[in-house]
């Protein structure tokens, strides 16, 4: 029974653990021509922008934002 429990107790940590992983990592944008969005890392390695996939890589996406003239913080 002790091993049993040791099993769950292990299995929770590993599993709470990895979820941290999916967190996106988020920034806010601006340019002189549009309002502020969100731009985001999602865990899949593309951009978000307002939570919504772009389907283009991150950094791909936001070298072209700056190329542009957008600021992200």
């Amino acid at each position: 029974m002790k091993k049993l429990m040791a099993i769950a107790g292990i299995s929770f940590f590993i599993f709470t653990s990895c979820k941290d992983d999916d967190t996106a990592d988020c920034r806010t944008c601006s340019s002189e021509i549009t309002t502020s969005f969100e731009l985001c890392k999602e865990s899949n390695g593309n951009a978000s922008v307002n939570g919504q996939d772009t389907g283009v890589g991150y950094s791909i996406y936001l070298d072209g934002l700056v190329s542009e003239g957008v600021s992200c913080n």
